[in-house]
């Protein structure tokens, strides 16, 4: 039976990584014999533009028709001041919720080849080796009231609502725990229970829960200090789990410390498997168009696609290889600090990895 992989190229630089990916899906059809299908659709400022959707319905129905969907990035400054629900975060968001997408995986894995890269000094950050479980679809980007009103005394104000109920914890959390089964064993719960009811409850929730996972050892700890630990002793943390608004921050300073954000893949999934891919960077207006995007975390974030949604842990391991392989021979993008390697741009980058993979074929 053949895999429908729905293709999101998105916005800005998105395209252009998007197309690397494609190259490598069509090597793994070709070589090693992965029955796949792929379909193209808009999300984000390019399905307004086309569409006058963020997430157009027509995506919305590909999306809930395929097995997996693969992400560029999305939004730029174009579509900054267009209105609030037509903006391409919109969409991302849209999708999320609509396909159940509750758990976020952002792995925060530092290659050997890349330690000097790392904004901390080698010693602290070798072997760094960790897993993200952020809640995807509550939290305060989803909570009910929102908005922006003018009080009494006519001065503006915005507000937002944290909301989690024990039904979203408890997925969550067990999400969390089974990774960390699936790994070393350890898992942290962040939250900010001092300060906050809703996490107050996530704690609780959390304890009730850690019963059923004798084999996972679980520690709590505030998001204010998880910052500061992950900055200062990394490699202390396995598996972290945390509400919407923390997983968000965390990854993204977690994501620094491998290097650079574009090594990092991320997938977003529902209960069945079924997920949605993409690296954890934007869309880089800035560099958008010439060639020089790093596409590394997309290509990673078809591994997981494979992994997680299509069965293909063989395949995943092929690809994360050839990855390593090309880092190995000393080719590097930008961001990567090309000066100190073999400096390439995007396309050259898909081209090694699609050779290191197919090298593997015979």
């Amino acid at each position: 039976m053949s895999h429908k992989v729905l293709m999101l190229p998105g916005d800005h630089v998105g395209p252009e990584i998007v197309a690397e990916a494609d190259k490598l899906l069509r090597c793994l059809a070709s070589e090693f014999g992965l029955a796949v299908e792929l379909e193209y659709a808009n999300l984000g400022g390019c399905g307004v533009d086309a569409e006058g959707a963020p997430l157009p319905d027509s995506t919305l129905a590909l999306a809930r028709d395929s097995d997996a969907a693969l992400l560029g990035a999305v939004g730029g400054p174009e579509w900054d001041y267009i209105e609030r629900d037509k903006r391409p975060e919109r969409g991302l968001l849209a999708i999320r919720a609509a396909l159940g997408l509750f758990a976020n995986l952002r792995p925060a894995l530092l290659d050997p080849e890349l330690v000097n890269a790392s904004s901390l000094r080698p010693e602290v950050v070798s072997g760094l080796d960790i897993l993200i479980v952020r809640e995807l679809t509550g939290g305060i980007y989803f909570g009910q009231p929102r908005g922006i009103r003018t009080r009494a005394d006519g001065v503006r104000e915005g507000f937002n609502t944290l909301v989690y109920g024990v039904d979203e914890i408890e997925r969550i959390g067990r999400a969390g725990f089974e990774a960390a089964r699936r790994r070393d064993g350890r898992l942290c719960s962040v939250d900010k229970a001092n300060v906050l009811e809703s996490s107050e409850l996530w704690r609780e929730v959390m304890e009730g829960l850690a019963g059923e996972y004798p084999d996972v050892s679980l520690s709590h700890m505030y998001v204010d200090n998880a910052a500061m630990q992950l900055v200062r002793d990394p490699r202390q943390f396995d598996v972290m789990v945390t509400g919407n608004l923390f997983g968000d921050v965390l990854s993204d300073c977690a994501a620094m410390l491998t290097g650079s954000i574009g090594m990092l893949p991320s997938a977003s999934l529902d209960e069945t498997g079924r997920g949605l891919y993409e690296p954890v960077h934007g869309s880089a207006p800035d560099i958008s168009g010439q060639g020089i995007a790093n596409p590394l975390a997309t290509l990673l974030s078809v591994a997981m696609l494979l992994r997680f949604s299509l069965d293909e842990g063989e395949l995943a391991q092929r690809v994360e290889r050839a990855v390593a392989r090309v880092l190995a021979d000393g080719l590097r993008t930008a961001d990567l600090g090309g000066g100190q390697g073999q400096s390439v741009g995007t396309a050259a980058m898909g081209d090694a990895v699609v050779a290191a993979l197919r090298a593997q074929a015979n």
